[in-house]
């Protein structure tokens, strides 16, 4: 017998979220198999999520009161499209939530943001290897990008090129 689809919420995070996030980032991590490549606090959550210039926004996912999962995301631009866009950082529903339709309703929860704001687009990064994650995106109508390679500088790499930049020019 299938299970009764519960009657998710999904609200916009607010600063007292932060130790969920967290909770949701450190299991997120460990089911990508890179807990050892996490190091946001709650601090750094804090500011850079409610900060004077947020960086990103956070819907959560409840059950009831119980937490069920959530979705960071950001705004980007198009200069094709001449218009913003939103590019999706992280969804994650916890296990004892799965297979019950909260991954799509995150995702059409975001999709209603996109459109609401005339965004252009909305993107994400999914792992090769995660085929449930990919069934939900392929069974909303997402299609992989072919011909495009995700490409990242971090750490040290990212220091060394910063090195090389012009000194910057005053304005006057």
């Amino acid at each position: 017998m299938a299970l009764a689809a519960p009657a998710f919420r999904i609200q916009a995070a607010s600063p007292d979220d932060v130790p969920l996030i967290l909770r949701f980032i450190r299991e997120l991590a460990a089911y990508e198999r890179l807990s050892h490549e996490v190091v946001a606090t709650e601090d750094l959550l804090r500011a850079t999520l409610f900060g004077a210039r947020p960086a990103a926004e956070v819907v959560v996912a409840r059950a009831g009161d119980e937490p069920a999962g959530f979705a960071m995301y950001f705004q980007t631009y198009s200069t094709f499209l001449a218009r913003p866009g939103m590019y999706l950082e992280d969804l994650f529903v916890l296990p004892e939530w799965r297979g019950r339709g909260l991954g799509r309703q995150l995702l059409a929860h975001l999709a209603r943001v996109a459109v609401e704001r005339g965004y252009g687009r909305m993107e994400w990064s999914v792992l090769d290897w995660n085929e449930q994650a990919l069934g939900v995106y392929r069974a909303v109508g997402a299609r992989p990008m072919d011909e495009w390679t995700v490409q990242r500088l971090t750490g040290d790499a990212l220091r060394a090129l910063a090195q090389t930049a012009a000194p910057r020019i005053a304005s006057s």
